[in-house]
């Protein structure tokens, strides 16, 4: 059994098992007590097929692995979604902070014509909600930095944006894991 920490983020490549690490905690929370509960602020949106197919998917093995787990859809307003959520009996799970960030950056040509301090706020109220929080908080984020530099302009705006995102989170959350092949390494553990 791991120990649910106040705030943690969980950090790795697609595919990692950071998605299920969060379910993990949250299956944990939920059998520590019949009072607590567990909701899930999904951001992702359908913006093509294979993302609708994609999201059902995602709803359907959820409800069977977690069926206690209720979901919440918030693509864009996610630090008043966490502020609402939060409670001292409910365990809030975020996933993800990626594609939470790509919707505040989509579609491109808005996004170029956004200050980037307007995201940077969006990132920074999150922070707060997070630090504010009442109940535990599990934010799931992709590490996409670790690769080759990208050749696009937009993508390396993108992924340095990420980059600044995920450095705020971990320094506001007790805990930091990295997920590697299903494995967690821990980072940081304020706990």
């Amino acid at each position: 059994m791991v120990e649910v920490a106040r705030s943690e983020c969980l950090l790795g490549g697609q595919r990692s098992g950071k998605s299920r690490r969060a379910e993990t905690l949250a299956q944990q929370w939920l059998e520590a007590s019949p009072d607590h509960r567990a909701v899930m602020i999904a951001t992702g949106q359908p913006w093509d097929e294979e993302m609708r197919s994609r999201i059902a998917r995602h709803q359907a093995d959820r409800a069977e692995r977690i069926p206690g787990m209720r979901t919440v859809e918030e693509p864009l307003a996610l630090a008043e979604a966490v502020q609402r959520l939060a409670a001292p009996d409910t365990l809030v799970v975020v996933d993800c902070l990626t594609l939470w960030l790509t919707n505040l950056l989509m579609p491109l040509e808005a996004a170029q014509a956004r200050d980037d301090a307007a995201v940077l706020a969006q990132g920074e109220a999150l922070c707060r909600a997070v630090a504010q929080a009442t109940g535990p908080v599990v934010l799931v984020s992709n590490e996409i930095g670790l690769g080759v530099i990208p050749m696009g302009r937009e993508v390396r705006a993108y992924v340095d944006a990420l980059g600044r995102l995920n450095q705020s989170v971990a320094a506001a959350c007790e805990r930091v894991t990295l997920m590697v092949a299903g494995l967690p390494l821990r980072l940081k553990d304020s706990v």
